[in-house]
């Protein structure tokens, strides 16, 4: 009309394109919803503005973009909407656009924005809005965002809502420096022993598989079931034994965890010898990872050496059939301790299937001979060591092939029937004899780099 002053564009105008779950309109500059009523169900927006601004962490921008009174119930795509083909009955096809939505609270919580998260809870932002299968609180604590999860939680957030794959947050805080979230979590009432839907994993599951010492620690003293077991059977003791290596250079830092969380574990009464549905115990998986140490303390606890999982497969077969990256982590130790507690030796015919693996580990073939009275090997066993082996390795290869079907020395004889005679009480026997400590090590096959 002349002479009237329009009014000034609000956020709604600048949002560009509004769209409500079940229909899309483009709203005009004097008729847009969201500044005149709430709405039921959050809109879709495309708009570059806000979208780049939640991005950024522009909290200015936001500011102006979300004036008092107007709503943050919003919903944005994460991924551009794309083109695939859905079958339906009878055998037709049609091509379907299939969105990935997200919302601001997502955003600014996955990224740590918690000064934007704030604002977005004042604009009536749904904490539990979970548009792609996760809400704002697991982004928070995938991410290892404290404040923001704090700020959620406050609000009124669920600490026990499973998203898309059936984990709740704190199946989530695995992760470096989510520690405190996990804490926040508890504080505010999430379930210790809260199960994923489909693995049935509790929270201190996914701790021992991830190596999480302190988060262990944490959820054992609020009280999380060491003994709990999910889908296959797996107690939080058999995932941290099966922990793997990234990498060479990571060895000695995974064992490290792997050897305190299992102790932890251990001390807070958990099962040392329980066995999964394939009848698999601790010992065979940390046998198969190499962890001689985890192996030792296994040991300790009085479990058998010999238990066979449903394959027929003692510690001892996992030992030599492991991964070639245990090389590393030097299986020689590990084959060390179960021999020294009473473990079944090698069938003789399998040793030189046993030389060809592990040649590389001329101390695991020197504990494995030191078990035996005469060296059981193929006179063409020199075949089966690369000759690059041989050489690198020539003074223990020669005092082996040297070996071959002729007697050993009588010092090593007496050790053989030694340890033959303690052989139903070796591991708790040995230790015990008054002999020199020189002696002591020669009979629990210590190791010479070389046989006589």
């Amino acid at each position: 009309m002349p002479g009237r002053r329009s009014s000034p564009p609000h956020w709604g105008h600048r949002l560009g394109c509004l769209r409500s779950a079940s229909a899309c309109r483009v709203w005009g500059p004097r008729s847009c919803p969201a500044w005149e009523a709430p709405q039921r169900s959050p809109l879709l927006c495309r708009d570059m503005a806000l979208q780049n601004a939640l991005y950024t962490g522009d909290l200015a921008r936001l500011q102006e973009l979300f004036p008092p009174h107007s709503t943050a119930s919003l919903l944005l795509e994460s991924r551009a909407a794309e083109p695939r083909w859905i079958s339906h009955q009878r055998g037709l096809w049609s091509l379907t656009y299939k969105e990935e939505l997200t919302t601001p609270l997502h955003v600014a919580a996955s990224r740590g924005h918690t000064e934007i998260l704030r604002l977005l809870l004042r604009r009536r932002a749904r904490p539990d809005s979970a548009p792609g299968g996760r809400t704002a609180l697991h982004e928070a604590c995938a991410a290892g965002h404290t404040a923001c999860a704090h700020e959620l939680l406050v609000a009124g957030a669920d600490p026990n809502i499973p998203d898309q794959d059936g984990k709740r947050p704190l199946h989530l805080c695995g992760a470096a420096g989510s520690l405190e979230c996990a804490e926040l979590l508890l504080r505010f009432g999430a379930k210790v022993d809260g199960r994923s839907e489909e693995e049935e994993e509790t929270p201190l599951h996914v701790a021992a598989r991830l190596g999480h010492v302190e988060l262990a620690d944490l959820l054992l003293r609020r009280g999380a079931c060491s003994n709990a077991r999910d889908a296959e059977g797996w107690t939080p003791l058999l995932a941290a034994c099966d922990a793997r290596c990234p990498s060479p250079a990571d060895a000695e830092a995974t064992a490290t965890h792997c050897l305190q969380l299992c102790g932890l574990l251990l001390s807070a009464g958990a099962d040392a010898d329980a066995a999964d549905q394939d009848r698999r115990r601790p010992l065979h998986l940390a046998c198969r990872r190499g962890h001689a140490d985890v192996v030792e303390l296994l040991l300790s606890c009085g479990i058998s050496a010999n238990a066979m999982d449903y394959g027929g497969h003692t510690a001892l077969h996992y030992a030599l059939q492991g991964p070639a990256a245990a090389l590393a982590q030097g299986p020689e130790h590990t084959v060390r301790a179960l021999l020294n507690h009473g473990a079944v030796r090698v069938w003789p015919g399998a040793l030189p299937k046993v030389l060809e693996r592990w040649c590389a580990s001329p101390r695991t073939i020197e504990v494995l001979m030191n078990t035996y009275s005469i060296m059981q090997l193929p006179e063409e066993a020199v075949g089966l060591v690369p000759p690059e082996t041989l050489q690198k390795y020539h003074r223990f290869y020669s005092s082996l092939l040297a070996l071959v079907r002729q007697p050993r020395s009588l010092q090593h004889l007496s050790r053989c029937a030694l340890r033959a005679h303690l052989a139903a009480c070796l591991p708790h026997a040995l230790p015990r004899l008054p002999l020199p400590a020189r002696l002591l090590r020669y009979l629990q096959l210590d190791f010479e780099d070389v046989l006589y």
